[in-house]
């Protein structure tokens, strides 16, 4: 392969060096901004020799080339293109200010819950874990171990709050300290915990705005997105006074201020107007996934899968992480997301086990099996969105496979896994997730095998088409 051959073709296919904005590489994908979208000429891209797969995510112009390939045909490329090497997250920064605001915000949220997600997934597995050996061993449940080990598969959930002041405080620019301050206040001990709230015979009141609104002094325990918008809050109160405040007093009162002015509107409104706003947004998920015959999940298993296309999926960790911290700690969304990424891992299957195309299949089947372990943009932007009818396929299975998990109360422990992982951190309902996976990947593959009808000409793989 010619390294600086492969880099020119790609560069004439996005239409030159004038339609460039910015491009850096992975360990195997060639990451290019493009200044006008409707100059590349994708069906080139996906020709050329050495090109393992061409997909669009997250306003990037993703090249798959391969490790040990793409850091020879980036250097070639960047010289041709006259410009400096960039960095994954100058890259990130360049596809994001070209989306819509709304885009930006969800993409934002997504950017506060994924660091914390292994934190929710090895106390979720825990969980489960401990469940599991509990009812294989009841005795374990009166034991000093046992009690140890709930302790560990809870702590994550109990402190979410300053998990996600934390997280929230470097994606918005505050200081993290004070982030995490202003999570502690939120789950102070002087407060009441807000899983005990409903059993309580009467909570204190914290506030009262002129009589016309008491405040209950309860806890934000299980909450999520009033700890956003506070620190939110308190990273615009921060660089303000950043800004505005002598450099001699800035230690000491930029802190101060911050923490005063954010702590007091957080505890008095910012807390308790969000708080509300989630309840009805967390009530009418689980209205919706508990409609009769599984008709709300059927209908999210099928619209999950154009919600990543659309880059808008990043919302769902909000749903998860609120259902996790409820009273009764089971995320339901989780089977509906596996059933949607089986499926669509089973749609690009049939597409690698029917087409004739070499190179298709070598790109359609890794794509299908890392959909099965969780990973569905390979399957989705490479193979399923390319040809249409596999994308359809993989919508039907998963609202099939969905609906299956609504009937049967399927549920998780924990967030950020799926597929074939899944089964790890759904323990309490192990068969229900088995028939939900199963179903969701039969329908999903039987429908793209039906659909999806390559070319019957004999032509070299590199002119070859696919319908």
């Amino acid at each position: 392969m010619d390294h600086k051959i492969l880099a020119s073709e790609i560069l004439e296919a996005i239409g030159g060096k004038e339609n460039l904005a910015s491009a850096a590489h992975c360990a195997t994908r060639l990451r290019i901004v493009i200044a006008d979208n409707s100059k590349v000429k994708k069906s080139d891209l996906e020709n050329f020799d050495g090109v393992k797969g061409v997909f669009e995510a997250s306003g990037q112009l993703q090249i798959i080339l391969g490790t040990g390939v793409v850091n020879k045909v980036y250097a070639e490329f960047i010289q041709l293109a006259g410009i400096e090497a960039a960095s994954k997250e100058d890259v990130k920064k360049a596809a994001a200010a070209k989306s819509p605001w709304y885009k930006r915000a969800i993409k934002t949220l997504g950017d506060v819950f994924v660091p914390i997600i292994p934190a929710i997934v090895a106390t979720g597995l825990l969980c489960g874990l401990l469940g599991g050996l509990s009812r294989a061993f009841p005795s374990l449940a009166d034991s000093h171990l046992y009690t140890l080990l709930d302790m560990f598969s809870n702590a994550a959930l109990t402190f979410l709050p300053i998990l996600i002041a934390v997280s929230a405080a470097k994606i918005f620019g505050a200081n993290i300290y004070l982030g995490a301050v202003i999570g502690m206040i939120m789950i102070h001990p002087n407060l009441v915990n807000a899983w005990s709230v409903a059993g309580a015979e009467k909570v204190p009141t914290l506030w009262s705005w002129f009589g016309l609104w008491n405040i209950n002094a309860s806890g934000y325990q299980g909450h999520v997105i009033p700890v956003v918008i506070a620190i939110l809050l308190l990273s615009v109160i921060e660089k303000w006074l950043h800004k505005h405040v002598p450099e001699m007093f800035d230690l000491f009162v930029t802190p101060l201020v911050s923490v005063l002015v954010t702590g007091f509107l957080t505890m008095t409104v910012i807390g308790p107007v969000f708080a509300q706003v989630e309840s009805w947004v967390l009530t009418g998920a689980q209205w919706l996934i508990a409609l009769p015959f599984g008709i709300g999940s059927f209908v999210m298993g099928a619209v999950y899968a154009p919600t990543v296309v659309a880059g808008v999926h990043h919302m769902y960790n909000a749903i998860e992480l609120s259902m996790l911290a409820a009273d009764s700690g089971k995320n339901i969304w989780m089977p509906i997301a596996t059933a949607a990424n089986v499926a669509q891992g089973a749609a690009a299957l049939a597409v690698a086990v029917k087409t004739q195309n070499k190179k298709l299949k070598s790109m359609a089947l890794p794509a299908s099996l890392s959909a099965f372990m969780g990973i569905t943009e390979p399957a989705i932007f490479r193979v399923n969105v390319r040809f249409g009818k596999p994308l359809v396929a993989g919508m039907a299975g998963g609202a099939c496979g969905a609906a299956v998990a609504s009937i049967m109360n399927v549920y998780a422990t924990a967030n950020g896994v799926t597929g074939i992982f899944g089964f790890l951190i759904t323990t309490d309902s192990f068969l229900g997730y088995l028939l939900t996976f199963a179903v969701a990947a039969v329908v999903a593959f039987v429908l793209s095998w039906i659909l999806y009808a390559p070319t019957k000409e004999k032509v070299p793989d590199k002119e070859y088409k696919d319908n």
